[in-house]
């Protein structure tokens, strides 16, 4: 392993064993800082304890912690961090009402500038398994999105880079929350063809958001946006589906995230954007809906005749 490219995945959850599992299987010398013990640990992967010990390891780091934590866990990096460190994250949230993206965070609590983030349709368990997966990464250094491709790509895993860094946060933040609308179209029954059309306007409507927030739309159009959304039509196990699905049946908010069984972004980040786009002038009806009836109950018969009764966009 003298010669292995070495990273540091933290976080223990389902999705950082899954990118340590990837990195291994590309042959990277891996280390997970976790507080958990996961359960089959990947082969090649080892576990730290200590931010002290995980950061001797690698100067490259892969978040995978939910967003909310996010600010304090780069705090205490940050302290055993320099400008040399590589570091990026998976993380579909933005934080606080000002949708600062998890880069933004990186640098303001971090020395690191050499700054990206993974996205895509790639799924934890396909990388666990070996399954053919792609993944984007985002920066505006293209050392990152070299550094990520040498310690995760394989013949299993392709990793596309963008220089798109603000457009690939948001994207991934809002398919996050739109996957939500997909499941739960698809348990109501809903035709095909209505599922596609709830497709095809999320994007451009998540489109007009990144692009409101400084991002490319194209990205949003790429394998980061719709790519990631037209998966998540065969993904039943994505929790994200799984949440939709359960509010469909008619489950409470509570019950469907205990089903979903992993934290969901989406759910505390649907209002928050629905109230930045309202402050900015945005249209965004479809945000509006979810945050307004699919998270909150409203029954199903309400929010199709909400969507329906919209006006029609010019182009659409």
């Amino acid at each position: 392993m003298a010669d292995a490219q070495k990273v540091l995945v933290v976080g223990g959850g389902p999705w950082g064993v899954a990118l340590a599992a990837g990195a291994a299987q590309a042959g990277s010398d891996v280390v997970l800082l976790t507080r958990r013990d996961p359960s089959p640990l990947p082969e090649r992967v080892r576990i730290v304890r200590t931010v002290a010990e995980a950061m001797k390891h690698a100067r490259l780091v892969v978040l995978a912690i939910p967003s909310g934590v996010a600010r304090p866990a780069l705090r205490d990096l940050g302290e055993h961090m320099d400008g040399s460190h590589y570091v990026v994250h998976g993380i579909r949230g933005l934080e606080g009402p000002e949708l600062l993206t998890i880069c933004d965070v990186i640098r303001e609590e971090t020395p690191a500038r050499r700054v990206g983030a993974l996205g895509g349709p790639a799924l934890a368990d396909d990388l666990v398994a070996g399954r053919p997966s792609v993944l984007v990464c985002g920066s505006r250094y293209p050392e990152v999105c070299e550094a990520v491709a040498a310690a995760l790509g394989s013949d299993h895993l392709r990793v596309y880079p963008t220089s798109d860094l603000r457009g690939l946060e948001w994207a991934s933040a809002l398919v996050g929350c739109l996957t939500i609308a997909v499941g739960y179209a698809q348990a109501l029954k809903t035709s095909p063809a209505l599922v596609a059309a709830l497709i095809s306007r999320s994007i451009g409507e998540a489109a007009r958001i990144a692009s409101a927030a400084g991002g490319d739309e194209r990205t949003v159009l790429g394998l980061a946006g719709s790519g990631d959304l037209l998966a998540s039509i065969s993904q039943a196990e994505r929790p994200e589906v799984v949440l939709g699905t359960a509010l469909a049946e008619g489950k409470s908010r509570d019950d469907a995230l205990k089903a979903a069984k992993l934290r969901v972004e989406g759910v505390d980040l649907i209002p928050r954007i629905v109230k930045w786009t309202e402050q900015r002038g945005v249209r965004a009806p479809i945000f509006r809906a979810l945050s307004g009836g699919v998270i909150e109950g409203r029954p199903a018969r309400a929010i199709l005749h909400e969507l329906m009764t919209l006006p029609v966009e010019e182009g659409a």
